[in-house]
């Protein structure tokens, strides 16, 4: 992520928290408190507002995205890395302060980075379909 944006590391360091909570089986908050504890590399305050943020409103945020998959699509059949990008996003979406647009962005740019083939055009095309409150169903 070399030349990237502050916000941008900040994203892809929440997404390194929420991931590891989850692999882990473990309350973001508290890997959030582990990390910062650690502080290699530092938390930054950005990082904190988004994990705080998704865990607050982890039910609302879950459900907007699963009211936009397919028939026989469920959440945890999302790949871990794309449901947690997809988690940040649509906080950043619903509550945050950047512009939808670079919410979406900078999704599609993190699973570009982290995840499979086919991630950037499904992570686009689910949150493209919540930022206009579409209830098309969009799959892998």
């Amino acid at each position: 992520m070399a030349g990237s944006s502050t916000r941008s590391k900040a994203r892809k360091r929440a997404l390194d928290i929420l991931f590891e909570a989850e692999l882990r089986g473990l309350d973001p908050l508290l890997t959030l408190e582990e990390r910062t504890a650690a502080a290699d590399p530092p938390v930054r305050a950005y990082t904190t507002e988004l994990v705080r943020g998704v865990e607050a409103h982890s039910a609302e945020i879950d459900a907007r995205i699963s009211d936009c998959l397919a028939p026989g699509w469920t959440l945890p059949r999302i790949p871990r890395v794309d449901r947690n990008v997809l988690r940040i996003a649509v906080f950043e979406i619903d509550h945050g302060e950047v512009p939808d647009a670079v919410a979406v962005t900078e999704a599609v740019q993190l699973v570009s980075e982290l995840s499979s083939d086919e991630s950037p055009a499904f992570v686009n095309g689910l949150l493209r379909a919540i930022t206009a409150g579409d209830v098309r169903r969009t799959t892998l």
